[in-house]
This record gives C-alpha cells, structure tokens and sequence, in this order.
C-alpha cells in the first residue's frame, strides 16, 4: 500500500482478553484523499470510534499500518505522535469537551495557548473565530450559559482555530436540534470547500449525507463501501 494521505492498511484492534476479548477492527483498509469529508457509519460497537482513534493517533493497532498525511503513524514514539497532532489534527465530540470554569473565548484561546502562542494573539484569533460564528455577543459566557448548538459552535472554533490540515469529529450532531445539527455540518463542509481541510465524521446521523463526499460503513470490525 502506498503512503496515503490519511489511510490505515490491514489494522485489526482488540479489547480485553480471554473470553472478554473484543474484536473492534479486523484486518481493515480505508485511505482517505485530502480536501475531502467523509462519513463513516454504522451500528454502536462497530469499530467507528476505534478508527477515528487511529487516525488520530490517539491508538495504535495490534496490526497493521496506519498514516497521516503520509507518515507510518505506527512507528512512531507517543511524544512523536503528540507533536503531529497537535501540528495537524483538531477533534470535535459529541459532548463537547469543553472547560465548565472557562468563558467561550478563554475555550477556544486554551487550544492557542498550550501551543504556546502568546495570550494577546491566541485572545484576538479565538474572538474573530467566534465572531466568525455569529457568537460575538457569547463571547464572555461559559459553557452553562449557552445552548447546545452554541457550545459546539465554541467546539469547532476551537477545533478550528489552530488551522489543522485534519478534522475528526465523532459525532458531533447527535445532542443537536435540526437547526443547530445543519448549521455544524454546513461549517465542516465549508471548511472542505474553502480551505481544502480533510473532515471524517463518525456519525449516525443521516443529516450528514448530503454533506459529504464519500460515505463507508463498519460492521463488526470490518470496513464497507456502499454503491453510490
């Protein structure tokens, strides 16, 4: 295989052992094209966020290879695999992630800050992302204090604002209203179409269909690619 952008290559991954063992992977191969999004779906416990893991290097596998723009992910050390992350990859989640005592702007400037850019750059940069997101009047409200689909607005600015070349989001509509669940896939399909970012989504949401460039299913470990 060769060195893809953002692929993995006869991965197999387990949990536990003995009787317990689970199988989350099992000898699976995707390879993604850059400026692309795609959707993978599938059933809970069919390997979906297993994968996004890998991508992430957040996982390595029991076999096989996995590579991020390009790189054999799989070798490296974790404070290898730490240093590309955080040059290339933001996550988005379902439950958004972020921090209760903080307001919108100090959320989104923490992604800036612990990749040491000053506190004056890293403020100015998060409130034009906001702003960005029809949230300059939240800027100074913390997570309480906002709705659903406002606090994964500060989820993506804050994903969004250390210009990755890669975004992994595992489910990031599911606890979203159908306005508040468009409005997030309208942004990440935008961030495909006009600064060419590569987005995989882990979804159940059919919502994100229309927005996507390719869609693959897992079921039991194994990777499938449906007929267009």
């Amino acid at each position: 295989m060769r060195n893809d952008f953002l692929a993995v290559d006869s991965v197999s991954v387990s949990f536990g052992k003995g009787a317990a063992k689970i199988c989350a992977l099992r000898n699976a191969s995707l390879a993604l094209a850059p400026g692309t999004l795609s959707l993978v779906m599938g059933p809970s416990g069919s390997g979906k966020t297993t994968l996004l893991s890998l991508l992430g290097c957040l996982l390595s596998p029991d076999q096989g290879q996995v590579f991020v723009d390009g790189v054999p992910v799989h070798h490296l050390q974790e404070q290898e695999k730490t240093a590309l992350r955080r040059r290339k990859i933001s996550f988005v989640f379902q439950a958004f992630r972020l921090m209760h005592s903080l307001s919108a702007i100090d959320n989104v400037a923490l992604a800036l800050e612990i990749r040491e850019v000053p506190r004056l750059h890293s403020t100015a940069r998060a409130r034009t992302m906001l702003e960005q997101f029809g949230l300059e009047h939240k800027l100074h409200l913390e997570p309480n204090e906002l709705s659903p689909g406002e606090k994964q607005r500060v989820a993506l600015a804050r994903a969004l604002v250390t210009d990755p070349q890669i975004i992994l989001a595992d489910e990031p509509t599911a606890s979203l209203d159908s306005e508040a669940g468009h409005s997030v896939c309208q942004i990440l399909r935008d961030q495909v179409t006009r600064k060419s970012r590569t987005v995989v989504v882990v979804s159940h949401d059919a919502r994100w269909e229309q927005f996507a460039d390719r869609k693959v299913v897992l079921a039991d470990g194994n990777i499938e690619e449906p007929p267009k």
